[in-house]
């Protein structure tokens, strides 16, 4: 295809320049040169397109043709080409990002919200689900997911680290007591999350300088990360939450922290996208902004 177009830009030149040795001339390309290359479009297009002589050529109706259209399509992919250019330098263009509901509602939201403030020529979608992000599935510039991409085909960036927490509201706390050793879980109501068929209920502690988990039970059970957490603060049980999910309740006093000498769980947020060497512009500043604004 390059040489296709080098070709059409070089008889769009020939045109302009009337003859060949001035075409040569302009290019600073060699007359035999020039008459070597035009005749090789002749023969790949199966057709003559300048009748030459010796003192003046003239486009026959096929070289009209091509030359008009030529003249339309490099001048379309120059502006292209320019345009290009431009966003290299101000990037511009439309976003789709998909991100988990509870931390894309409490905590991305806000952040794509600064970001389009601070870059007003590109236009944000954020999808938010309980299920994780599909980038070719939904048509995702970028998924921000809390675990590794599950296609190998796929580059991760992390943008933030949170511990997990036990927590519980003080209204359960005052009813059934606080657990202070990870065992002390097994008497009470867990409230766990499910993905699929696969049921979270494996809590990871560090007890004594030793790894181990937990299974623990409960009554209650959701998809949704943000009904579990409602559950938590109105007292329906115990729950294992990321911390960048929970900052504003225990402040707030809505949950309390437990079993802090035993914590040993880590969650993760990671961007994934499809390729790091052709990332857009607007997809760079983009990554590049959540990096910045999301602390551990």
């Amino acid at each position: 295809m390059a040489d296709e177009i080098s070709d059409l830009r070089l008889f769009v030149r020939i045109v302009a320049a009337g003859s060949l040795s001035e075409a040569s001339r302009r290019t600073h390309s060699s007359l035999p040169a020039v008459s070597r290359r035009l005749a090789a479009m002749e023969n790949r297009l199966g057709v003559r397109l300048i009748n030459r002589g010796s003192r003046h050529f003239s486009l026959t109706e096929e070289g009209a043709l091509l030359h008009e259209r030529g003249v339309y399509i490099l001048d379309e992919l120059d502006a292209a080409e320019a345009e290009v250019g431009t966003r290299l330098e101000t990037p511009q263009g439309y976003i789709r990002v998909g991100a988990p509901l509870e931390i894309g509602r409490r905590q991305i939201a806000p952040l794509i919200g600064e970001f389009s403030r601070r870059y007003p020529r590109i236009s944000v979608e954020l999808v938010l689900s309980d299920s994780p992000a599909d980038i070719a599935g939904d048509d995702l510039d970028v998924g921000l997911l809390t675990d590794g991409p599950g296609d190998t085909g796929m580059i991760s960036r992390r943008l933030i680290s949170s511990q997990r927490i036990v927590c519980a509201s003080p209204e359960y706390l005052a009813q059934h007591g606080a657990p202070m050793t990870p065992d002390d879980l097994l008497k009470h109501d867990c409230i766990r999350l499910v993905r699929g068929r696969r049921i979270f209920d494996r809590w990871s502690f560090k007890e004594n300088g030793v790894a181990r988990e937990v299974q623990v039970k409960g009554t209650l059970l959701s998809n949704n990360a943000e009904v579990t957490h409602d559950w938590a603060v109105a007292g329906r049980g115990v729950v294992l939450k990321a911390l960048w999910d929970i900052r504003d309740d225990l402040r707030e006093g809505r949950l309390i922290e437990l079993l802090r000498p035993y914590a040993n769980d880590y969650l993760s947020l990671n961007a994934v996208f499809p390729s790091r060497r052709y990332l857009p512009p607007r997809v760079r500043v983009l990554l590049d902004f959540l990096v910045e604004a999301l602390v551990d």
